[in-house]
């Protein structure tokens, strides 16, 4: 019997997303600096049809790492990605707010 908060627990989502014989990605917050709106160990879990549950940003890069993720799902070869204010992607996925994170993209399944 799983609880409520085993059911929002994005990593008990990928459990049942490769039990149901799907591609998954896990996508892990490693590090933060500034105003991160997520802690490290936050997850994101993605689909190979681009479904996804969790957050690593508040909405900031989930865009961004979702694409990566897919690509990791299609390669096999995990990603380390950075963000942050002093990158040249900082406003295009939306970290004007300042501060910096960096992310591990691994398949699971």
């Amino acid at each position: 019997m799983t609880t409520d908060m085993q059911t929002r627990d994005p990593l008990f989502i990928a459990e049942d997303w490769v039990g149901q014989g799907r591609a998954v990605a896990v996508a892990t917050v490693v590090e933060t600096w500034g105003s991160a709106p997520r802690p490290v160990g936050s997850h994101l879990v993605i689909d190979e049809d681009g479904n996804f549950e969790g957050s690593v940003s508040g909405g900031c890069v989930e865009g961004a790492v979702i694409t990566e993720a897919l690509d990791v799902l299609q390669s096999g070869r995990a990603k380390m990605l950075q963000f942050g204010v002093a990158d040249e992607t900082a406003w295009r996925v939306g970290l004007s707010c300042g501060g910096k994170i960096r992310v591990f993209v691994e398949r699971l399944s």
